[in-house]
Formats: structure tokens, sequence, C-alpha cells
């Protein structure tokens, strides 16, 4: 790997370990900084999810007493869940055309921003739309419901990872889960889950370049680290902006490419 390829893979999983720490949106530095580098867009959507995967670790033990409170039949079903929707999006990932793939990438790149924009907006509205009347869906239609959501957002999240959180957010308000804790340390184990197997998934079809993943996994760790420390002292809208602005950047130079 050039001297110049490393050092950019390594700068951009720095940042985006201390973004993912603070606000979230690192996918949208490492993804197309490995694409920059001429690694092809399957591949590089791979070794973005491998990069970004350590964090997802970190958030889950955060919340250990949250988890701990939930039965854990719901636990261990909605893990199912997001495993096999990390593998499927995984496997739809690898099957399709790199050309196609390459075509879907802008407009995925902007659908995340949008998500990532509109997200908190989304998840209050949601929040408050829950206390309406529900036509008479009782509990077991509310948790079946809650399961296809969860299992559409993890397939999306085996594919391609930008905008994760956010969707998972977004299905826990809908759902009716009214601790905010609580929708955050299950959205952190499930991204965890689908993670870990969307990049075994990965990792058995020979998907990822692991020089460049290893490289970026130790830089978005140390990333991670510093974010935590930066995230008491910048103000959340600055980083809203400068997260929103890179998605925006990154899309329009894909759709130029």
């Amino acid at each position: 790997m050039p001297i110049e390829h490393a050092l950019l893979l390594a700068v951009a999983a720095l940042a985006a370990g201390a973004l993912n720490a603070i606000a979230g949106g690192g996918s949208f530095l490492t993804f197309p900084a490995l694409v920059f580098t001429g690694m092809p867009p399957i591949a590089a959507n791979a070794t973005s999810a491998v990069a970004v995967s350590p964090g997802y670790l970190g958030s889950t033990l955060g919340f250990r007493a949250e988890l701990a409170a939930l039965p854990r039949r719901r636990l261990w079903t909605e893990a199912a869940l997001a495993a096999t929707g990390g593998v499927l999006g995984a496997l739809l990932l690898l099957v399709t055309p790199a050309a196609t793939f390459r075509a879907l990438v802008p407009w995925l790149l902007l659908f995340a921003t949008a998500v990532f924009a509109f997200g908190p907006w989304l998840v209050r509205h949601l929040a408050a739309a829950r206390n309406a009347p529900v036509g008479g869906m009782d509990g077991s239609t509310r948790d079946r419901a809650r399961h296809v959501g969860l299992l559409a957002v993890a397939v999306y999240g085996g594919y391609f990872n930008g905008g994760l959180g956010i969707l998972l957010m977004a299905l826990y308000a809908v759902a009716g889960e009214t601790r905010i804790h609580t929708s955050n340390a299950l959205k952190n184990l499930n991204s965890l889950v689908l993670s870990l197997l969307s990049v075994m998934t990965f990792a058995l079809a020979g998907a990822i370049a692991w020089g460049p993943a290893l490289l970026m996994m130790a830089a978005a760790t140390a990333g991670g680290y510093l974010g935590a420390r930066w995230a008491r002292r910048l103000p959340a809208a600055a980083v809203r902006a400068l997260v929103i602005g890179t998605g925006l950047v990154m899309s329009a130079a894909f759709f130029t490419r």
C-alpha cells in the first residue's frame, strides 16, 4: 500500500472514530477514503464495515445496566433478527453487480445524510405520534411489527451501514419504547450483532481488504477514545453540521465521478 494511501486511510478512520463517538456519521469518511484509494466500491463497503465495528462493542458495554433490565427473551429475539438481517444484507451486497452498486453509492450516501440530518426530528415526531391511538393494535401485533421493522433495518445495515443508528432509534420510537436509554442500548446491541455477522459474511466471501481494515480499526479505536473526550467540549450543533456537510460533499463527489 502506498504511504500516501495508508496516511489517508488512517486519518479518515481516526476522524471517523471521533465522529462516531460524538454524533455518528463516521462511515461518510471511511467508505469514500477507501474508494478514493482505488478500492472497488463493494470491497470498500465491506472493509469500511470492519473499520468502524469496534465502536459498537464499547457503546454496548456502556449500556450494560439497561440491557440487564430487559427480558432475556426479548434480547435474544432481537439479536437473532439483527443477525439474520445483517447476513441477508451482506449477501445482497455480495450478489449486487459492481456497476449497479457503484450507481447506487451516491444515492445511499445522500439517503444516509438525510437520515442523519432529519433523524432527531423524525425520532421526536414518532415519539409524539406513538401517544395517538394505534388503531386497535394489541401488544403482540406491535411486537410483530417491531420485529419486521428490525429485520428490514438490519438488512439495510448489512448492505450499507450509513444512518443505521438513526433508523433503529426511529424504529423503537414508533414501536412505543418510551425510555431513551433503553432505545440506545438496544440500538447499540443490535448494531453490534448485525455488524459482526455481516463482517463475518464479508470475510468468508473474501471481500475484505485486511491490510487497510486493520490499519483503520486501530485508527478508529484511537479516534473513538479522543472523540469521547472531545464530546464534552464541542457544541453538538457544530458537530452535526460538520457531519451533514461531509455527507453532502461526499454524495456530490460520487455523483460527479
